[in-house]
């Protein structure tokens, strides 16, 4: 999303001065929204989607596995119960078999027509007929069948978590004589099979693409830096693409499904330019740190490219093109389906009903698709919708705003509605959608005041594009807080570093700095001593983001009123000169004002109040306590300390100028106004020896005396 102020002001109500602009135009800012019979391009513009239709729906809860037959018949294995579906070319569909498994994770078709169907956790194949009867096939003696692949010369069974290849060239043949391959991997999750006759695996947990020869030869292709290699599919020209998963995804298979993402609208949130808090770099794709799903294209010479990655949409399914120009991918992120071309373009192609797209095959003229979390078959083709709608992300104001006018960037029948409500979400408090407004160049926005707005736009016909969308609104004026107030140790002062310099030019157009790169952040104060200075640093927020100005009152605790220390500040420090003031307890308050951003009859204010701070100028008084007692080669010395301010904290005496040491007080602790210092010297010559004492109260100031030794 993109805020930015418009240079107007004016006055309305108890709003803020400063009218923001929620321009929605990026592909990211759109992305946000749900997409329903509409697609989004890599520019972020919408335009209608491949008309979607559910033909089938399970019962079911998961559909894990699909294949499609020489006549258009699709198959979907399904999940808990182990069932079987077969689905007509028309639409017409039944339950085929019932395996009475728990997951029917691998289904392929055979070159007579027949289907196996692998399943999961017991490891086992089932070979079916036409009339969709099952008989046993193939264990391998593994937990897991991944994957199915029909060879000349056999069925190759991806398995786990052995990660072993089995080719199988007969029913019931034994494991042992049908291993291909053991990877070392975990497990071998996906297979494919190119018109050569070559077999392609990927593994996980290191996300590995192995090829096979026709003689069974392996060759690493890839070797990801994500750990599964989740489905592998085959391009006209022999290119291999390759879908890698951050996280694996086969395990939660056995008696669980993996989590998806629901389709909750996101919120956004109206925010001015922060230089503390820029926008994150861009990153490049070939970046995998944060990945959660990638794609690759393994070219016929070998060579690979990353085409798409993503660290925010898990991806679980895979089609390659027949035209030859990248894949199709299945998503958990709202059901979407990616459109993923050679040279890395990314469109949004449609969005679903359902939460996980699980597979994507090519049936007759049309695709078709199926859903996890509620188990279900989608046909989608060439032919666009009449009709699509697109919901914006939910904006938040930050408190109940008044809505400006509305305009938009499109081509075609687009129209634009607008809904408001003061729950994050929309439910049913919220407003009615508006009425539809047809002009692109605005109209004021008819929705209540409140603090969330979201807008709907509809296209209408094949022609129809939206690429930006822009809403002025102005957010009630919410009052600064003053969040914190640092008190710093006595005698320890603040200076105001120099300010950055800045053009004056811009400073006389009256445009924000930030707009030429010039992020006015406040240069923290430097620390120096200063005798009896008392200093106070607070930290504030401002909800609308407004310029601040500070004032500081103090008073003595037993007073009943603050009195004007220091007026409309724009450092959020001052170091207070302590010898101005009496000793004492003192309290401070802060009062934060909006006043330079807003006109005076609406400018608010926050404040915060300090703890007991004590003024303490006033040095200890020492004083020797009697004489000094010699007993042979030990002197003890004692001196008495009070403070009429404070209290006691520490003292230190020196020998003659010499090095000062600690010295304790005669309790064992220096904590009160009045304390007793004894000292034992070792003197053992004939002479005179200068006893000094320091002692410090908890405000630093200190005093000390003297005293003579004589032997």
């Amino acid at each position: 999303m993109k805020t930015l102020l418009l240079l107007l002001l004016f006055s309305l109500g108890s709003y803020a001065a400063d009218p923001q602009v929620w321009s929605v135009s990026s592909r990211a800012d759109v992305l946000k929204g749900d997409a329903r019979g509409v697609s989004i391009d890599q520019n972020g513009t919408i335009t209608l989607a491949p008309k979607l239709s559910e033909i089938y729906k399970t019962g079911e809860q998961y559909v894990w596995s699909s294949a499609v037959d020489g006549a258009g018949n699709i198959y979907l294995g399904t999940g808990g119960e182990g069932k079987v579906f077969k689905v007509a070319a028309s639409g017409a569909g039944a339950l085929f078999c019932d395996l009475g498994e728990l997951n029917v994770t691998a289904l392929a078709t055979g070159t007579s027509g027949e289907l196996f169907a692998g399943t999961s956790p017991d490891g086992k194949i089932y070979r079916i007929d036409a009339s969709g009867k099952a008989t046993f096939y193939f264990e391998p003696k593994e937990k897991y069948i991944w994957a199915i692949a029909v060879l000349n010369d056999g069925l190759a069974v991806a398995t786990g978590d052995g990660g072993k290849i089995y080719k199988v060239r007969s029913a019931n043949a034994s494991p042992e004589s049908s291993i291909f391959f053991d990877t070392s991997e975990t497990h071998v999750i996906s297979l494919a099979v190119d018109s050569r006759g070559n077999l392609y695996a990927g593994t996980d947990s290191n996300g590995i693409v192995i090829r096979f020869d026709a003689s069974g030869k392996p060759f690493g292709l890839l070797d990801s830096p994500l750990r599964e290699i989740h489905e592998l599919a085959v391009g006209p020209d022999g290119s291999v693409y390759a879908l890698a998963l951050g996280e694996s995804a086969s395990a939660p298979k056995t008696d669980a499904a993996p989590p998806v993402a629901t389709a909750e609208s996101k919120t956004v949130t109206a925010e001015k330019p922060n230089p503390l808090n820029p926008e994150p770099p861009a990153k490049s794709r070939y970046d995998l740190k944060e990945a959660k799903s990638a794609v690759y294209r393994i070219m016929p010479d070998g060579g690979s490219d990353l085409l798409w990655a993503s660290g925010t949409v898990t991806a679980f399914s895979l089609h390659a093109h027949q035209n030859g120009n990248g894949v199709l991918i299945g998503t958990s992120d709202k059901g979407r389906i990616y459109n993923i071309a050679n040279d890395g373009r990314e469109t949004l192609a449609l969005q679903t009903e359902a939460n996980q797209v699980s597979t994507i095959r090519f049936a007759g003229n049309s695709l078709v698709a199926t859903s996890s979390n509620q188990g279900s078959l989608f046909k989608f083709g060439p032919e666009v919708n009449a009709e699509g709608t697109y919901d914006s992300a939910v904006l938040d104001a930050r408190g109940s705003a008044t809505w400006g006018r509305i305009w938009w960037l499109s081509n075609g029948n687009v129209t634009i509605q607008t809904r408001s409500g003061n729950t994050e979400k929309p439910d049913e408090t919220w407003s009615a959608w508006s009425a539809a407004a047809t002009d692109p160049k605005g109209m004021g926005v008819t929705s209540p005041k409140a603090r969330y707005l979201q807008w709907r736009a509809t296209l209408r016909t094949a022609t129809a594009s939206l690429s930006e969308v822009n809403l002025a609104f102005i957010a009630r004026n919410i009052a600064p807080e003053v969040l914190s107030i640092n008190v710093l140790p006595t005698n320890v002062g603040l200076l105001a570093n120099p300010p950055q310099q800045i053009d004056p030019n811009i400073e006389l157009s009256g445009m924000d700095p930030i707009t030429f790169g010039i992020p006015l952040v406040a240069v923290p104060p430097r620390r120096v001593y200063q005798r009896g200075a008392t200093s106070l640093q607070w930290t504030t927020e401002d909800r609308n983001g407004d310029k601040l100005v500070y004032d500081v009152y103090y008073k003595e605790v037993s007073d009943a009123n603050f009195k004007l220390l220091r007026a409309d500040m724009t450092d959020a420090f001052l170091a207070i000169d302590g010898q101005s003031l009496a000793d004492g307890r003192y309290a401070f308050k802060i009062v934060a004002r909006d006043t330079p951003s807003n006109p005076l009859p609406l400018a608010l204010a926050g404040e915060r109040t300090t703890e007991p701070v004590d003024i303490d100028n006033t040095p200890p008084v020492v004083t020797a306590f009697g004489q000094p007692q010699i007993t042979g080669d030990k002197t003890r010395v004692t001196f008495e300390a009070t403070d009429a301010a404070s209290y006691l904290t520490r003292a230190e005496y020196s020998l003659g100028g010499g090095e000062w040491r600690t010295v304790y007080a005669d309790d064992g602790i220096s904590d009160s106004p009045r304390e007793r210092y004894t000292i034992e010297i070792p003197v053992t010559s004939a002479g005179e020896y200068a006893v000094t004492i320091r002692v410090y109260d908890v405000s630093a100031n200190s005093g000390n005396a003297r005293t003579v030794i004589r032997k």
